[in-house]
């Protein structure tokens, strides 16, 4: 799967992982199945119209009144959603814009009306954009400046508070016990966001917090001396 590096406006990465094809044609085929199960209701309806009224200017009326939400269904879904449709969730899968800012409605409006485009009138060039594109976009993403990303967590050891340490290892600051898991998982969480966006500051205003939960007092580097609180204290709980 391929990943998406966004930059914020506050100049932080967040990685993201991009939706395959088949994923987003399966939440396709979910949201199909339940316009079938609305047109089959609807074509019910109709057989009740056609007892109730004899215009059939009216049951017509009344038919394209029930259609509307199938017409609009992607539009106002991923408005009131997030950007997902039912589809979508099943598959946790949404639509998020490219610069990492809030989706607006009209980013919405752009990839509904060319559905048209992608779904309807060229399906199979909307079906290769989507397989050979870069990000994986089809003509209305890119046109609305838009992506679609898997929200599944994929947890690996760098998303909880343990750290790989050798069998050799030996700890430096024997107080790091004085730590909660709340407490480490949190440090970890701030101190993996201010390497990756080479935020010192906060590096070190996230050291001097350490030293005073802990009462140590380190020559170590800020990057270094976090570190290393966080293998001492993943070393003295593996132990207990």
């Amino acid at each position: 799967m391929a990943n998406l590096q966004i930059s914020t406006t506050q100049n932080v990465n967040l990685g993201y992982t991009i939706a395959s094809a088949g994923e987003r044609i399966l939440a396709v085929l979910v949201d199909l199945v339940i316009f079938i199960l609305y047109f089959y209701i609807l074509s019910k309806a109709t057989a009740v119209f056609d007892r109730i009224f004899d215009d059939n200017w009216s049951i017509f009326g009344l038919q394209s009144l029930l259609l509307l939400p199938i017409m609009f269904y992607s539009l106002y879904m991923h408005i009131l959603f997030d950007g997902r449709t039912v589809g979508k969730m099943c598959l946790q899968i949404r639509v998020v814009k490219l610069d990492g800012s809030p989706v607006h409605w009209s980013n919405y409006m752009v990839r509904w009306m060319m559905r048209i485009v992608d779904l309807w009138v060229f399906p199979a060039v909307g079906l290769l954009t989507l397989i050979f594109s870069e990000r994986q976009q089809r003509i209305g993403d890119s046109a609305a400046g838009t992506v679609v990303i898997s929200t599944k967590k994929r947890y690996n050891i760098s998303s909880t508070i343990l750290e790989e340490i050798e069998e050799e290892y030996t700890p430096k600051f024997a107080t790091v016990t004085q730590l909660t898991d709340k407490d480490a998982r949190l440090i970890k969480e701030t101190y993996r966001i201010a390497v990756r966006s080479n935020d010192y500051k906060t590096l070190n205003l996230l050291r001097v917090k350490v030293e005073s939960l802990i009462g140590s007092n380190s020559d170590l580097y800020d990057r270094q001396y976090i570190d290393t609180v966080l293998k001492d204290y993943n070393y003295y709980t593996q132990s207990l």
